[in-house]
């Protein structure tokens, strides 16, 4: 029976029972879509309380700033929490602290708590030079008798010298460099007119016999050999005679032995740096670039602090643009506040995060800096989503159903994009993430987004309710003041009908032109304009959730007959300037048969270029590179690289168990394995000692154990030994064994001293896991370098895997398979051309890169998420028309937040800091990519590739349309749409 009706076969067709994975989404998105209706009916209900609590708890939650505090280890941010380096190092500590070093110190080697270090230059000449010489040793003097009086005024009161804090040696004097030792016996020399000893270099010998090693310690050396190079000793040999030296390094070694000591030794090194800044500005023939253990972490924080304006000002220039954004020439239509009111949104859920985490004892740091921008560019790509959608609401319907229906539209999508964000910040701050900065920036984020997604549903929903009502009243988007009638303006001056300029309802009645014969697909701003005939999609009129993720409009998916062209909004003077512009030059641009090969084309230079970049990543081991710029860590690293980057830093060889050293076997071992290396070896020191005496180097463990101890470490040129060795005891009436021992070993290096340093680390650590002697290798410097690459890359790459992940959960239940295909492969690319275009401008791959390669997947899954589920919605028609409405709904709000976007990151390029360097250049290029792939790439490849306009239709395909026909009915308050016949 029903069969045989004619009318019905259409119908029929449609009540086909489609995939249990569309009827799922269909349920779940209506479901949703209800939910949010009815949140945003409960929010438009009682708007005094969302815009009011808001502000009460931000108010409430800052005065939490006198909790503030700023973290003060920088080793723990920046360093692999969890590396081998960290277990060897504080193996290392155990075995052999500095405090039990008596002779002589490293200072490559040893980080101890507190020190000052100074790196002296000559502008002209040499620092071996008598005049300079002399200057630097008057230097030392004055440094070695330098006070500090803690605290600084009061009966209790002490003066504290650096005899008093420094470290001593075995009679009681305090640790000096062996450099100043060399110095002062050059000049003993000169003044006596005896002979004056031959400095040599790297390893030179001293008056008492003992080799020491300077190459950390004399920079820029001149030697006597051929072409003034220094050549190298060989095994056991000495170094070349030094002829001149540009730069010389000294280091004064402090003690923290409590709260107070560590207190003195504090203001010591601020005294270290206030006298070598008075000595500079005496002998300006030198430069004098110190550093102290609290200037990487004082130069670190410092960006914060250079940053204070520019992120002020920032705020202003996003502001100013914000309000122009949401201008029209309508002023009852325009809403300026709106954008002002959502930078309020943001900054207050800013406020809240922060005082959040000054309640839970958080420590703040400038990798921080990046957090207001992740919240800036997802708050206001929802503000103007919402604004948009707003403006496609019925200006008929009651305040409450518009914000009901925005929040029926937007909020779906903004919770997806939320939840992406979330996401990548969530498994980045989760116990996987090796990197501390990278976590705890992250954690912190996640906290701002979210709080920022809760203001945004309440605060800046309720402000869109006032000024909902504002427009009801036709009362000024500005001013909010009543805007007269049009008879009452003809009276007025030419500025002020500008300035009043709107449209009336009833002018909207009289100026509505009869139905005309061109087909055109409006996306109308009115949809209550009379005299219409509408033909309509029988499964999208209304039904958006038939089609998933694609409830984009109230009035989506009709085709109105005017007599008005397919590109002509039927009030222009509505329209906002962006929206006009996209609507009737760019949206028919970009899709224009002749633009799209020349867009390909562009995509492939894109992709060739993020290729080039991304066989170019380099890691961004080097702390320094991430602190203010002219500071004191910077001019000295600098000056460390350009004179001491011959030679490697000093590596400690570790043998921590005990080791057969009197078998010769195991002595060809170690030998070996120091073989190559400039070092200093008390085993090699020790054979050789043997050698000269006629004794043999295989001997018992008694013998070669006594000799040890009672004839060689008493000798004075080889005592500091005694330094390099443990003994442990055994039974009664014999010798001790040597229970753990280290040698000292240095490698000739070049330009990319960092990039060998890891290599060595690499191959020294393969050859342990082989060796018959049990030996580990540290330096200081290990702990950034040890697994730096995959502790920087792991969040990055967790972060994208976990998107990938949900969208492929979503696709199953929330959203259309291939819009998560599209989004996945867009955020790919988006990252992928990110990482190679920041290789490409001089960016690194370091903790702060990373962080805004993680906050880039949330801001392009933004930009290109609303784009794309825009276009998925759309059923019949073409591919081209579809792309064009999606442009117009969501392209501009991406435009939008674009233009703010950029105004807000300019500023912060002007801050003399490598870390807000990076941060500018990183979150440049992620708008920059996300815009090209939401305004340019998506809307062209998606004229021609899936997913495609055609499905969901019955067998006649477009000519299967239903004629509805709408008549309007006036009351005495509005027009009335009535649909009366089918």
């Amino acid at each position: 029976m029903l069969g045989s009706a004619p009318g019905l076969s259409g119908r029929w067709e449609r009540l086909e029972p489609r995939p249990r994975a569309r009827m799922l989404r269909q349920v779940l998105h209506a479901g949703l879509r209800t939910s949010f209706h009815a949140l945003g009916r409960f929010v438009a209900s009682h708007p005094v309380f969302f815009a009011s609590a808001p502000v009460l708890l931000s108010i409430l939650l800052g005065a939490s700033f006198s909790r503030y505090r700023v973290e003060e280890d920088v080793e723990s941010l920046l360093a692999p929490k969890h590396s081998l380096a960290k277990i060897e190092g504080n193996l290392v500590d155990s075995l052999f602290p500095v405090n039990r070093s008596k002779h002589a110190l490293y200072s490559d080697l040893q980080t101890p708590g507190r020190y000052g270090r100074v790196i002296v230059t000559t502008r002209k000449g040499s620092v071996l030079d008598p005049v300079h010489l002399d200057t630097i040793l008057k230097l030392h003097r004055q440094i070695y008798q330098l006070q500090v009086t803690v605290p600084a005024t009061g009966l209790n009161s002490f003066n504290y010298s650096f005899s008093y804090l420094c470290l001593p040696d075995d009679k009681n004097v305090c640790i000096i460099d062996d450099i100043i030792r060399a110095m002062e016996e050059i000049q003993s020399g000169r003044n006596a007119n005896r002979t004056v000893p031959i400095l040599r270099y790297p390893i030179t010998e001293l008056s008492d016999g003992r080799q020491a090693y300077i190459g950390h310690q004399l920079g820029g050396v001149q030697g006597w050999g051929p072409g003034g190079a220094v050549r190298g000793p060989g095994v056991g040999g000495r170094g070349e005679g030094v002829r001149s030296a540009r730069a010389l390094q000294l280091t004064y070694y402090l003690q923290a032995r409590g709260g107070l000591m560590d207190r003195v030794a504090n203001e010591w090194e601020k005294a270290f740096c206030a006298e070598l800044q008075m000595f500079a500005a005496l002998h300006p023939k030198l430069g004098l670039y110190p550093s102290t253990s609290s200037s990487l972490r004082t130069d670190f924080q410092f960006s914060s602090v250079l940053a204070r304006r520019p992120l002020l000002a920032s705020l202003g220039a996003c502001g100013v643009l914000a309000i122009l954004c949401c201008s029209m020439r309508d002023c009852v239509r325009s809403k300026p506040w709106l954008g002002l009111l959502a930078l309020l949104s943001i900054t207050l859920s800013g406020l809240t995060a922060a005082g959040i985490l000054n309640l839970t004892g958080a420590t703040y740091n400038s990798s921080y800096l990046g957090i207001p921008f992740v919240m800036l560019g997802h708050g206001l790509f929802g503000s103007f989503e919402i604004l948009s959608s707003w403006r496609r609401t019925r200006e008929d319907q009651h305040v409450k159903e518009r914000v009901a229906s925005v929040f029926e539209d937007v909020m779906l999508r903004f919770s997806g994009s939320t939840m992406l964000h979330l996401m990548t910040l969530g498994l980045a701050a989760s116990p996987l993430t090796n990197m501390e900065a990278v976590r705890l920036f992250c954690r912190t984020a996640a906290l701002a987004v979210t709080i920022s997604y809760v203001y945004m549903l309440s605060f800046y929903s309720s402000c869109l309710v006032f000024t909902g009502y504002l427009e009801t009243g036709y009362r000024h988007g500005c001013f909010c003041r009543r805007v007269p009638k049009p008879d009452r303006l003809d009276s007025k001056p030419a500025w002020y009908r500008c300035l009043m300029y709107t449209r009336y309802q009833d002018e909207t009645q009289t100026t509505n032109p009869p139905h005309g014969v061109s087909h055109a697909h409006a996306n109308t701003p009115n949809p209550n304009l009379a005299h219409t005939h509408t033909h309509t999609h029988p499964h999208t009129v209304n039904n958006p959730a038939v089609h998933g993720h694609g409830h984009v409009g109230n009035s989506t998916n009709t085709h109105q007959h005017t007599n008005s062209s397919p590109h002509t909004d039927l009030h222009p003077q509505d329209s906002h300037l962006l929206l006009g512009c996209v609507r009737r030059c760019y949206g028919d641009w970009i899709t224009n048969t002749y633009v799209k090969p020349f867009v390909v084309l562009l995509y492939l230079v894109y992709i060739s270029f993020g290729l080039m970049g991304f066989l170019q990543v380099t890691q961004g081991s080097d702390p320094s590179a991430l602190v203010a710029m002219d500071t004191a860590t910077v001019l000295y690293t600098r000056a460390q690289q350009r004179y001491f980057s011959s030679y490697s830093p000093v590596i400690g060889f570790y043998i921590y168990e005990s080791a057969p050293y009197w078998n010769a076997s195991v002595q060809r071992d170690l030998l070996e394995y120091a073989k190559g290396f400039q070092r200093i070896s008390w085993l090699e020191a020790y054979l050789n000692y043997l050698s000269d005496r006629n004794q043999s180097t295989s001997q018992p463990r008694e013998n070669f154990t006594r000799t040890l101890r009672h004839s060689f470490l008493r000798e004075p040129q080889f005592a500091h030994f005694a330094d390099d060795i443990i003994f442990a005891e055994r039974g009664q009436g014999e010798e001790p064994d040597v229970a753990a021992s280290r040698i000292f070993l240095v490698a000739k290096t070049t330009e990319n001293k960092r990039e060998e340093m890891s290599v060595l680390l690499d191959t020294l650590r393969r050859l342990s896991l082989t060796s018959r002697v049990r030996f580990l290798i540290f330096n200081p410097s290990f702990v950034y370098l040890d697994r730096y690459a995959a502790a920087v890359s792991s969040p990055l790459r967790h972060s994208l895997l976990a998107v990938l992940f949900l969208l492929g959960l979503s696709s199953l239940a929330v959203v259309e398979p291939l819009v998560s295909v599209w989004l996945g492969l867009t955020l790919l690319s988006v990252q992928f051309g990110v990482l190679g275009f920041m290789t490409l401008w001089g960016v690194e791959l370091d903790c702060m890169s990373v962080l805004c390669l993680i906050s880039a997947l949330g801001h392009s899954a933004d930009c290109s998420g609303p784009l794309l589920c825009g276009f998925a919605s759309g059923r019949g028609d073409s591919r081209t028309r579809w792309v064009r409405v999606a442009l117009e709904r969501h392209g501009v709000p991406s435009l939008q937040t674009l233009i703010c976007y950029s105004a807000a990151l300019v500023p912060v390029g002007s801050v003399r800091s490598n870390l807000t360097r990076t941060l500018f250049r990183c979150l440049t290029l992620t708008a920059g990519c996300s815009a090209l792939h939401t305004l340019a790439f998506l809307p062209t490849l998606l004229t021609f590739l899936p997913p495609s306009k055609s499905r969901g239709h019955g067998p006649e395909g477009e000519g299967q349309r239903q004629e509805v026909e709408c008549v309007e009915m006036n009351d005495s308050t509005r027009v009335v749409d009535q649909i009366t016949t089918v």
